[in-house]
């Protein structure tokens, strides 16, 4: 297996020695260079052609986020944030997968972390995941630009994805599961779904505590829905959109024909995840009185495939799998595709219009 190049960037001498002792404890990667801020990073980057960058997101000279507008804009590569779980960290990590960064590392804590041994595992897994990515799908996905609503174009579909016998009236809800390469995704269709949706959406973006609450208030800021994180015991609202926060499993339940949220922090994460997009799918699967709508986008492993059989298994179910073409990781959709349970494959552009071809049109 061919070695991974890797340039280490972080204006703190310490913690560029100790991300580099870790990196090269794995034979399959090779860190080629450090640089001590965004301005070295190009330099380094065009000298040593790295296949991956890590890089912090607060430093002198140019930060993390300028750095990683210039990377995109000369030279797109995978990069992977090094963020403090600030909130100001944690907004400006959001900021940074939306400019292109596939995925981030929760410094333990602070800028200058002792106990970075803590995410070893997490960062090189996550660094070496990167190496996989090609750069043909970074420079897609900063050319992708949002649909407006209700297109349906490009469609392509597992079983001839009839709307015959899809009640288009009863009541939906829509659950959506993403994790590498998701922030940006979910902009993406987040954005382009209208106010008057008739359904509430369920979302379960793989993040650590801390981080989900930012996304939520970023997309809240984009879209015309409302996007917040999900509390505990809340009624669901159409038009509204509830994160899962990190740490917790976000689960549904109905009372007297309404519908609420369970955050559960005591269920064991699956596959290491929680939340994962499983255990909601499987949650939401118990509901009788719903017509479900489940999306799986760009994200590493196989979180929502057991799920989605779960509900395919229980009531009316559509399901949508982000394509190949737009993924930047194509592990979870391709794992719910290979179930052969899956309605549509659509590119990310198109998947808010596919979700509402399902919708009631009245308001």
């Amino acid at each position: 297996m061919k070695q991974t190049k890797v340039l280490v960037v972080d204006d703190s001498a310490f913690m560029r020695k100790l991300i580099t002792d870790f990196l090269s404890s794995s034979e399959h990667l090779e860190v080629v260079a450090t640089a001590r801020n965004g301005k070295d990073a190009l330099e380094k980057i065009e000298k040593f052609k790295p296949d991956v960058v890590t890089l912090d997101v607060e430093m002198p000279v140019m930060n993390g986020i300028e750095a990683l507008k210039a990377i995109m804009e000369k030279s797109p590569l995978p990069v992977i944030m090094l963020s403090s779980t600030t909130k100001e960290g944690a907004e400006n990590t959001i900021l940074a997968m939306n400019y292109g960064a596939i995925d981030f590392i929760a410094k333990p804590s602070g800028a200058i972390s002792l106990d970075l041994h803590k995410v070893k595992e997490e960062l090189v897994a996550k660094v070496l995941n990167a190496g996989r990515v090609s750069i043909r799908q970074i420079k897609k996905a900063n050319e992708i630009k949002p649909q407006i609503f209700y297109t349906d174009n490009g469609n392509r579909s597992q079983k001839g994805s009839s709307l015959v016998s899809w009640n288009r009236v009863s009541k939906k809800i829509i659950c959506i599961g993403t994790s590498t390469g998701g922030p940006r995704a979910l902009q993406q269709v987040v954005t382009a779904l209208p106010s008057e949706i008739q359904a509430p959406i369920l979302i379960v973006q793989h993040m650590p505590p801390g981080f989900t609450k930012s996304l939520a208030n970023r997309l809240n800021t984009l879209s015309d829905i409302a996007v917040k994180e999900a509390e505990d015991g809340e009624l669901l609202k159409k038009g509204t959109a509830y994160i899962a926060p990190g740490g917790f499993h976000l689960k549904v339940e109905e009372k007297r024909g309404d519908l609420f949220v369970v955050l559960d922090e005591h269920e064991l994460p699956r596959a290491g995840h929680r939340p994962a997009v499983d255990v909601m799918f499987e949650s939401v699967s118990q509901l009788k009185n719903y017509d479900k709508i489940a999306v799986i986008m760009t994200g590493m492993g196989s979180d929502g495939s057991k799920g989605l059989v779960k509900l395919k298994g229980s009531g009316k179910v559509k399901a949508i799998a982000e394509s190949e073409e737009s993924c930047i990781v194509f592990g979870m959709p391709k794992a719910a595709i290979s179930t052969n349970l899956v309605d549509e494959i659509q590119s990310i552009e198109n998947i808010a219009g596919c979700i509402m071809k399902y919708m009631p049109r009245e308001v």
